[in-house]
């Protein structure tokens, strides 16, 4: 359990220095768009898995994805620097392209609660086949 808080404490002091190198560098907006990204995420997922127009199977998938998440144990251990979540950023958008390509970009539209630009890097992640329109 105490390894599990580490490698927590490691990966949101890595989270913090980036939003604070932001800063540094000028570029505010940017850093309030990262520090919100991660919690934003957290909310689509909430929001997809209450929504009654997600299939079943789709919802279990998201389901497995928050575990896997939530689970300490990876595929690529997190501990190892930037190696360490790209196997958690590949997870999470192969689950999102397989519930997007099902139930369409606008759902994700409706549900995602944060900024237009990080909606944007979201839909062009999963491989979203149309733009975001407004």
């Amino acid at each position: 359990m105490s390894s599990l808080l580490i490698v927590a404490a490691c990966i949101v002091a890595v989270y913090a220095a980036f939003v604070v190198a932001l800063i540094v560098a000028g570029r505010q907006r940017d850093a309030r768009d990262v520090a919100r990204f991660i919690p934003d995420c957290i909310v689509l997922l909430r929001r997809l898995l209450g929504d009654p127009r997600i299939p079943r199977r789709h919802k279990l998938l998201l389901g497995a994805l928050v575990g896997y998440l939530a689970f300490p144990i990876d595929l690529v251990p997190d501990f190892i620097p930037v190696a360490g979540q790209i196997d958690d950023v590949v997870v999470v958008v192969l689950a999102l392209r397989v519930v997007l390509r099902a139930s369409g970009n606008e759902l994700l539209r409706e549900h995602w609660p944060g900024p237009e630009s990080s909606l944007a890097f979201v839909l062009r992640f999963v491989g979203a086949s149309t733009p975001v329109e407004h």
